[in-house]
C-alpha cells in the first residue's frame, strides 16, 4: 500500500458535502459559508476529512478541519465510529495535559446532515511525516533533515506520550473503558479479538494473525501496571510539526484506557513497519530513528516508569496492524482494487516480520 496508489476510501461527492455542510453550519453560525474545502493529501483509511476555511464576520476560527465518520458504502475500516467518544477524548486532553490537540468546536451526531456524524475544530499548519510515500523514504522532508533535526522531533514525539500518561485524570475517562472482564489489557486484547472476527467474517481467516494471538497469551506480562489514557495511534504520521516541534496532535479515535506500553509499543512498531518496508525496496531508510532502546530509555527518564515486556507490546502492535491491513485489503478485494490471493497472510503487507515476532526472532 505503501508504495502503490491510494485505495479507495470513499464515496461521497465532495461538491455535495460542501453544499450540505454550508447548509448545516448556517444553524450554529448564521450567516456563514464554507470556502475552499479539500481533501489533504494525507487523509487516513479510516475516518475522513475536510479542510475549509469559514467566511463570517466574527468566526470562533477561520482554518477549520472537519473529521467525518467514515462512509458506510465504503467497506468501512472499523465497525463502530463513535464520534462523541473522539471529541470528548480531544477535548479533555486540551484541558487537562497542554498538549497541543486542536480546539474543537461543534460536534453532530445527527447523520442527517452529512450522511454521517461529525465533529468541526481548528485547522493547524504544518507539516507531517507522509505515509505514502513513507518518510523512510529518500526525498521527503523527515529524510533529508539533519540527525539532530530528527533527534529533536523524536524527543519532542517521545515528550508527548509521557506527559499524556502522565498528566491525564484517568478517573475523568471512564467513557473510555472498554467492555468486557479483566484488567483494561485482558479487555483491549479482547476488543482486538472481536475486531478481528468482525473483518473475516465470512472471509478467509489468517494463520498468520491467530498464531500471533496465541502468541501473545504466551508472552503475557506478569505485571500489568496500572492503567493510563492511551492516545491509541500514536506515531508521527498522526502529528503536525511546525519545523521540529510537535503543533497538533491528531486522530484519537482508537484512544482507550490501558497499560502505557500499548502506546509505547504502537510507536516503536509502526515507525519499523515503514522502515522495513523501505529496507525491502532497496533503501536504507532511517535505521538510527526511534529506535526502539532510545524510545524505552527517554520514556523512562520523562515518568520514572521503566517499560516492561516490550517483546509482547511490539508483538501486539504488529498484530493490531495486521488485522488493519487485513481489513484494508479485503476493501481493495471488495472494489476491485485487488485479487483475493490463496493464501491471505500474504494480503498483510508485514507477513514476514509479523511471522519473526511470533517466532521470537525480530529483534535478535
Amino acid at each position: 500500500m505503501a508504495t502503490a496508489p491510494r485505495p479507495r476510501t470513499t464515496t461521497r461527492d465532495p461538491e455535495e458535502l460542501t453544499r450540505r455542510l454550508t447548509d448545516w453550519l448556517g444553524t450554529r453560525l448564521p450567516g456563514a459559508t464554507v470556502r475552499d474545502v479539500s481533501v489533504p493529501e494525507s487523509n487516513g483509511m479510516s475516518s475522513e476529512t475536510l479542510l475549509f476555511d469559514l467566511d463570517h464576520p466574527q468566526p470562533p476560527l477561520k482554518a477549520c478541519a472537519l473529521r467525518l465518520a467514515a462512509d458506510p458504502k465504503a467497506y468501512t475500516i472499523f465497525p463502530v465510529y463513535d464520534m462523541r467518544r473522539q471529541y470528548e477524548t480531544m477535548r479533555l486532553v486540551a484541558e487537562h495535559t497542554g498538549i497541543p490537540v486542536p480546539r474543537v468546536l461543534w460536534l453532530e451526531e445527527d447523520p442527517e446532515p452529512l450522511g454521517a456524524p461529525f465533529f468541526v475544530m481548528e485547522r493547524k499548519a504544518g507539516r507531517v511525516p507522509p505515509d505514502v510515500m513513507p518518510y523512510t523514504y529518500e526525498g521527503n522532508w523527515l529524510h533529508s533533515a539533519s540527525d539532530a533535526e530528527r533527534a529533536r522531533l523524536e524527543d519532542a514525539t517521545v515528550r508527548i506520550i509521557a506527559r499524556l500518561h502522565d498528566r491525564f485524570p484517568v478517573e475523568r475517562a471512564g467513557f473510555l473503558e472498554l467492555p468486557g472482564d479483566g484488567s483494561p489489557l485482558r479487555r483491549h486484547v479482547a476488543a482486538q479479538r472481536a475486531y478481528y472476527a468482525w473483518v473475516v467474517d465470512g472471509l478467509p481467516r489468517s494463520p498468520l494473525i491467530e498464531s500471533a494471538f496465541d502468541r501473545l497469551t504466551e508472552l503475557w506480562p506478569q505485571d500489568e501496571g496500572e492503567p493510563v489514557l492511551n492516545w491509541g495511534d500514536a506515531r508521527i504520521g498522526n502529528i503536525i510539526y511546525d519545523g521540529f516541534t510537535p503543533e497538533a496532535v491528531l486522530d484519537w479515535e482508537m484512544a482507550a484506557l490501558a497499560p502505557r506500553e500499548v502506546d509505547l509499543g504502537w510507536t516503536v512498531y509502526l515507525h519499523r513497519f515503514f522502515q522495513d518496508l523501505t529496507v525491502s525496496f532497496g533503501q536504507r531508510g532511517l535505521p538510527d530513528f526511534l529506535r526502539r532502546e532510545r524510545i524505552e530509555a527517554r520514556y523512562a527518564e520523562l515518568t520514572g516508569h521503566t517499560p516492561r515486556a516490550m517483546d509482547f507490546y511490539t508483538l501486539y502492535a504488529a498484530l493490531r496492524h495486521a488485522v488493519v491491513m487485513l481489513r484494508v485489503a479485503y476493501r481493495q478485494v471488495h472494489f476491485g482494487e485487488a485479487a483475493l490471493p490463496e493464501d491471505p497472510d500474504r494480503l498483510i503487507l508485514h507477513h514476514d516480520s509479523l511471522a519473526a515476532m511470533v517466532q521470537g526472532s525480530y529483534w535478535s
